[in-house]
């Protein structure tokens, strides 16, 4: 364990499976040895999420990520921030009477997650996402007996269920520091966390799992020499509404029919 890890740090492996405990250490580790003034410095100061929830995205165990989703960083509101990628803390209703709900709308990736996922179940089309076609959606997603998701907590249920580990390219977010400059921090963490799938994998006989990343900092990540080990796929952030109609990540999601009740 690095010398530089405070408390609090330790502590927020509570959040994390216990399979992840020993590769989160070394990550950290890794990270120490490249930056050794970045983990205090990082203690001493106020970053989302809050509530020791940093490693919040390890709770799935090791033995059963199918896929790593990585995106940019914790949504910049404490009640947003969960620590897993664009898990919007401040969502609960995925629906209005009007078509997606408030709090979805608000929430930019997760509204334009939704939209593409809506793409890709031919429920949209990529030409015509707002307006009436949504409110169309929405009152057949609400009516009684639906076979919809209704909550954020039930997507999220859904893409673990199917083996996301929903990672960030940076795992804090700070108003004065730049996301980008986090995210360097924390690549040393990322591949870390990356050989471990891939070498765990391999010790199964497995493939390892597919790599998704969004977004400029996250594609950073594919320069890295872990993330050559993996099938990979890549798109625009969520925030660009160019990837309500990216056919790679409706491709890749389709299958999985991600809006609709899973056992």
């Amino acid at each position: 364990m690095p010398n530089s890890l405070s408390p609090s740090i330790v502590d927020a492996l509570s959040l994390a499976h216990q399979s992840w405990h020993e590769i989160i250490l070394r990550g950290l580790n890794a990270v120490a040895a490249a930056d050794p003034g970045y983990l205090p410095a990082l203690a001493n100061t106020n970053f989302l999420p809050t509530e020791g929830r940093i490693f919040a995205a390890f709770t799935k165990p090791l033995d059963e990520v199918r896929y790593v989703l990585v995106g940019e960083g914790p949504y910049p509101r404490e009640e947003s921030a969960t620590g897993v990628c664009f898990m919007d803390g401040a969502v609960e209703s995925l629906w209005s009477e009007k078509g997606l709900s408030k709090q979805v709308n608000r929430a930019t990736s997760l509204r334009n997650f939704m939209k593409m996922l809506l793409v890709a179940d031919g429920l949209l089309k990529p030409d015509n996402t707002s307006g009436d076609a949504l409110a169309h959606i929405s009152l057949k997603a609400r009516a009684i007996g639906s076979t919809f998701i209704q909550t954020l907590t039930e997507l999220q249920g859904n893409l673990t269920r199917h083996g996301f580990l929903l990672l960030n390219a940076s795992l804090v977010f700070r108003p004065d520091v730049p996301p980008v400059k986090d995210a360097r921090a924390w690549k040393p963490f990322l591949e870390t966390v990356m050989e471990a799938l891939a070498d765990h994998a391999e010790s199964k006989g497995k493939a390892a799992p597919m790599l998704v990343l969004w977004g400029k900092i996250a594609e950073q990540l594919s320069g890295l020499k872990a993330t050559s080990r993996f099938p990979s796929a890549a798109s625009e952030h969520p925030y660009n509404l160019s990837f309500i109609g990216n056919q790679t990540m409706q491709q890749l999601f389709a299958p999985m029919r991600l809006l609709q009740q899973q056992k």
